[in-house]
């Protein structure tokens, strides 16, 4: 497969429900979490743990790398492309202080995925695109429990990133089942969510919700 080949599949991998995990200290916990998400439908999975020292860190991503692969789903990294390349993880997914595209691509290679939070910047994201990321994300939407201070981004901005931007859109913050079907319309490609997910009672249930909407 060419480079270009392995990029265009890495493209289309990025659609449906974006799952990312919340900070569980316990990785049993984390496992059973997880697998009822994945089993609902989710179709990526980042690993995402702010409190977490590295050794707990490199457990944790260990144990999700061997989930994942059982349900064919991609395993992202967030922040931390070191970890994604010792657990040979499908990419890394960077915020706007963790490093550049250039620089992750040189150690996880052509054909492992990198995203790139932009906010509610499109020239963050066109910068993005042109290093070589594989799909962008911008947020937030709705009222975050998990970033209450994130900066707002509108549907309005998705609709200007679908005419302007070929890479799958990933739209984050406050997403539910409820109001993500409008972001979708705008050209999300996916819908990243914690907490109306990993917060909810039914997790299973919760992730399934998402399963209905009108993905592209």
């Amino acid at each position: 497969m060419s480079e270009v080949e392995t990029r265009h599949t890495a493209h289309r991998s990025i659609s449906g429900l974006y799952a990312i995990t919340p900070d569980e200290p316990d990785t049993a916990e984390l496992l059973r979490k997880v697998r009822l998400a994945l089993l609902g439908g989710a179709r990526v999975l980042q690993y995402r743990n702010k409190v977490a020292d590295a050794a707990l860190r490199l457990e944790q991503a260990i144990a999700l790398r061997k989930l994942t692969g059982e349900f064919s789903v991609p395993l992202i990294i967030n922040d931390d492309t070191l970890l994604a390349h010792r657990v040979a993880a499908d990419g890394v997914h960077l915020g706007g202080e963790d490093g550049n595209v250039i620089a992750a691509r040189a150690q996880l290679g052509s054909g492992k995925l990198i995203g790139v939070s932009c906010y509610n910047r499109m020239a963050l994201a066109h910068a993005a695109v042109q290093q070589g990321a594989d799909y962008v994300a911008f947020g937030s939407f709705f009222a975050s429990t998990v970033k209450p201070d994130a900066v707002v981004a509108s549907p309005g901005l998705l609709r200007q990133a679908r005419r302007e931007i070929a890479v799958p859109l990933v739209a984050i913050g406050g997403i539910t089942a409820w109001n993500g079907a409008q972001l979708l319309e705008a050209g999300a490609n996916a819908l990243a969510v914690i907490s109306a997910v990993f917060g909810a009672t039914d997790i299973q249930g919760a992730a399934r919700q998402f399963s209905v909407l009108n993905f592209p």
